[in-house]
This record gives C-alpha cells, sequence and structure tokens, in this order.
C-alpha cells in the first residue's frame, strides 16, 4: 500500500458553518451581558475622579475663607477655580467640568458637569456646599450610589 499526497482526503479540515455560527452566537450573548456592566463600572470610576475633584475645589475655597474670612474674592465677585480642578479627564478627553455654581461671603455650592461619554449618566451633574453636603441633579441613583 502505497499513500498518494495528491488522493483526497476523507478527513474534512476546518469548522463547518453551524459550529462557526454557534460561537458567535455565544460570544455575541456574553459580550451583550459583560458590556452593561463593564460600562457601569467605568461611569462609577469616572464619577469617583469628579467626587475627587469637587473635593479639591471645596479644599481651595476652604482655603481662601480662611484667608479671606469670605468665600469672595478681594472685589467682591465669585472666585474663579484653580486650572488643575476646573475639568476631570480621562483617557485624554474632558468627562467633567467643574464650577463655583453659587457663592457669597460665607457660603458656596461646587458642581461637577458631566461632559463627552459621561453626559448620559444617571446621576447627571454633582454637587457639593460649604457644610458638605453632597448632592446630585439627576434621578436614576441616590446621592450615596453617585458618590460611592
Amino acid at each position: 500500500m502505497t499513500l498518494n499526497p495528491a488522493a483526497p482526503s476523507d478527513r474534512v479540515q476546518g469548522f463547518s458553518l453551524m459550529e462557526l455560527l454557534t460561537v458567535l452566537l455565544i460570544v455575541g450573548l456574553l459580550s451583550s451581558v459583560a458590556w452593561p456592566s463593564y460600562r457601569a463600572h467605568v461611569q462609577r470610576a469616572q464619577r469617583t475622579q469628579a467626587a475627587a475633584a469637587l473635593m479639591q475645589a471645596q479644599q481651595f475655597m476652604e482655603r481662601h475663607y480662611s484667608l479671606r474670612g469670605s468665600f469672595l474674592d478681594p472685589a467682591g465677585t465669585s472666585l474663579q477655580l484653580p486650572a488643575a480642578v476646573q475639568s476631570v479627564s480621562s483617557d485624554g478627553q474632558v468627562i467633567y467640568l467643574l464650577q463655583i455654581e453659587q457663592s457669597d461671603s460665607s457660603s458656596y455650592r461646587l458642581r461637577a458637569d458631566p461632559q463627552g461619554a459621561m453626559v448620559g449618566d444617571p446621576c447627571a451633574a454633582l454637587t457639593l456646599d460649604h457644610l458638605s453636603q453632597k448632592g446630585r441633579t439627576g434621578s436614576g441613583l441616590t446621592v450615596q450610589e453617585c458618590w460611592r
């Protein structure tokens, strides 16, 4: 018995169409379950970055008050946040813009507005005031969930 390399083989090599479709179905189902969970995790991490930036802005405001006795600048107008805490970035994209929403001589309210990929976040804007009261403008999650 001699082997002829040119003779057709009885063994079929490769995958059948049914096997490929089954694999694609499984991958599709796994990704459809995993993607929303991953996205929620990323949003929570980015909200945490915004909360940390709000706390830095709060420290700036409190330092200013301890030096000047007011949350206003010497001209009596609202302060401007330092450039380092005016925005929060992730992967080179701005995801939150921070501002002093309201201030007078004895109180203030800071706000972090979502930008870019965070625009659809259920918490919407995060807020922090002179009494360290945390808030949010959205209604999808509780304040505790948004500031976690």
